[in-house]
């Protein structure tokens, strides 16, 4: 019998239904905005309407112990902050930054390592990094042109039968434990990010000239021979992996991994599931789009470096059309000690770059400028203001890659968080939903004279 799936008929009844439903959209779009404009501040339970329907911002139902981000110091790593975390770990030798390794140990104990500690991470490391040649069967399968984030999903996502947690909890095993083979799954899925990340990058972007990787090397080190980017990008990687590790629950890629987490999915799903929430424009991609924004300055100003007063004129002019791309951030008051942390690198090392003298003019204008304009609460660069300069300085102008980095450093903290779940029992993640009626009544009861009609 043949279908009429595509029959005209049927078609016709989908776009009925597409017209249906958006009518109803509408309808529906002004008691919302109502809700959040007149009645936000109506307490529901112990949150306020505005908190319920605007992305639970600001409310306090998350536990971690990983990292802070405090207001006015920015974010604490095992309460150091960025600059007690890069002179107390141990350097790699030769090199100004901290390892990976190290810096993982600092995650999971809180205790800053030692020499020792740091090279038997090192070792767990190294032993665990081999890829299964199934993986890159997998991303030679997808398209070439696929996004390299779904590639990493993908390839993460297809390592899931080799979890530990899976085999001892389908065995049987004490909730107690629970955290002994996330723990295992976590490092080996770690140890193996770097050389999956860095195929990706050559599959894609270099002729699929791929380089092994080097069992001597750490784990930026060895990320950085595999991408085929000379020295100081070694620093480069360890730096971005470190800064991009953690920043608390609440933002989508750690909250994503671990509520995905919470009913005990192991490593793979979650961080599969962390890295999706990582590719939104809204989150990990906002170093590209800083990155291109400044291109498109430096376009409008003839590529010449601008002076002060010249690029005061611009931002001004910017801002009456737009916001400047990199500047602000949702909690931090300060500049983020993540931008002065790679602001410093850059003055060190490409004090001459192009782009780098825009950054640098911008850091020099901007602030003042928004403080003048008085619209926003926190006028100082965020970390996607410099993190994209750099990488395009050592040869990576791939755009879309740089959430791929983004998400190996993300995927640090996400892990260490998701162990100490799993330690310390934590439950499985469930809010309760209410429905739009149900506010309305909530405003209602609470006595407002003109009360929004259901």
């Amino acid at each position: 019998m043949k279908s009429d799936y595509n029959s005209p008929n049927q078609e016709r009844a989908m776009s009925n239904l597409k017209e249906k439903l958006f009518e109803k959209i509408k309808a529906w779009r002004p008691r919302t905005t109502k809700l959040l404009k007149e009645y936000g501040d109506v307490k529901l339970d112990d949150v306020t309407i505005e908190q319920c329907i605007g992305g639970m911002r600001d409310i306090k139902c998350l536990v971690t112990d990983i990292s802070y981000l405090d207001p006015f110091e920015g974010i604490r790593f095992r309460g150091f902050t960025i600059p007690e975390v890069l002179e107390k770990l141990p350097k790699v030798k030769g090199r100004e930054m901290p390892s990976v390794e190290g810096f993982f140990y600092l995650l999971l104990t809180g205790d800053v390592p030692t020499a020792g500690d740091v090279d038997a991470v090192t070792e767990e490391f190294r032993k665990r990094r081999q890829v299964p040649k199934y993986v890159f069967d997998v991303l030679r399968a997808m398209p070439r042109d696929s996004h390299p984030m779904t590639m990493f999903s993908a390839a993460i996502l297809c390592l899931q039968r080799e979890s530990l947690f899976v085999k001892r909890y389908n065995e049987g095993m004490s909730k107690m434990d629970y955290w002994d083979p996330m723990y295992e799954d976590a490092l080996n899925l770690l140890a193996k990010l770097p050389e999956i990340g860095a195929y990706i990058f050559r599959l894609k972007y270099r002729g699929d000239k791929i380089i092994a990787p080097d069992a001597n090397l750490d784990f930026g080190g060895n990320f950085a021979h595999m991408m085929g980017i000379e020295k100081p990008y070694d620093d480069v990687a360890r730096l971005y992996f470190i800064l991009h590790s953690d920043h608390e629950s609440g933002n989508v890629s750690a909250h994503t991994g671990h509520l995905v987490a919470s009913a005990l999915s192991d490593i793979y799903y979650s961080l599969s599931a962390m890295i999706d929430g990582l590719a939104g424009p809204l989150h990990g991609l906002a170093n590209q789009e800083v990155l291109r924004w400044i291109m498109g300055v430096m376009d409008k100003m003839g590529g010449k470096t601008p002076t002060e007063e010249e690029m005061k004129k611009f931002v001004w002019d910017t801002l009456k059309t737009q916001v400047i791309p990199g500047y602000g951030h949702a909690v931090l008051r300060k500049t983020d000690p993540r931008y002065m942390a790679q602001r410093d690198f850059c003055l060190k090392h490409l004090p001459n770059d192009p782009i780098f003298a825009y950054v640098d003019v911008l850091y020099k204008v901007v602030p003042p400028i928004l403080k003048e304009q008085g619209k926003a609460k926190n006028p100082w660069p965020n970390v996607d203001a410099q993190s994209g300069v750099i990488q395009w300085h050592y040869g990576l102008k791939e755009y879309d890659f740089y959430t791929v980095l983004f998400g190996i450093g993300r995927a640090l903290g996400v892990s260490a968080n998701l162990i100490w779940d799993r330690g310390l029992g934590y439950a499985l993640e469930r809010p309760k939903s209410v429905t739009t009626a149900m506010l309305e009544e909530v405003v209602a009861k609470a006595g407002s004279k003109t009360p929004v009609k259901a």
